[in-house]
């Protein structure tokens, strides 16, 4: 929430968690309550950035790609602004590395293309490693939020 009030976005994403991933509905549902607009992320298809659909706690999903639950096709299509991203592994240099698609690489440049976007990394502790390999499509993230800490990339 701490980022959220920080960067003022207008629209926030998060992930809908898939097996032991961190789980973000709780952060979703503060989100709502405080009047952000929430999304989740939709895959369109192998090679292509994710879209987002307007999403509330409460609200419908169908499972998509992967059996990744998102948003019904009737809810309409935005660009967030804070992204809270999943990842694999990442290091306090703002590096991720994610499942190995690509997805919000790509989303992330479209976005960032677009206007002014924050993305933080949503892991536990001990994902972090001591240098994750960086190449130049490789977008960083702004923050990482673990369990213990919320780490700012702009700080250092």
């Amino acid at each position: 929430m701490r980022l959220a009030r920080v960067w003022r976005p207008q629209i926030v994403s998060a992930f809908h968690p898939l097996r032991d991933e961190p789980d973000t509905l709780p952060l979703l549902a503060a989100l709502a309550d405080e009047g952000f607009a929430t999304a989740l992320p939709v895959v369109i298809g192998r090679g292509s950035p994710l879209a987002f659909r307007l999403w509330r706690p409460g609200d419908r999903t169908r499972a998509g790609a992967m059996s990744i639950r998102e948003p019904l096709e009737a809810a309409p299509v935005v660009d967030p602004d804070l992204l809270f991203v999943p990842l694999a592994c990442f290091d306090r240099r703002g590096h991720r590395i994610g499942y190995g698609a690509g997805f919000y690489d790509r989303t992330l440049a479209r976005l960032r293309a677009m206007k002014p976007v924050h993305a933080a990394g949503v892991a536990y502790g001990v994902c972090e490693i001591a240098s994750v390999p960086y190449e130049t499509h490789d977008q960083s993230l702004d923050a990482v939020v673990t369990e213990q800490e919320t780490i700012l990339f702009s700080e250092q």
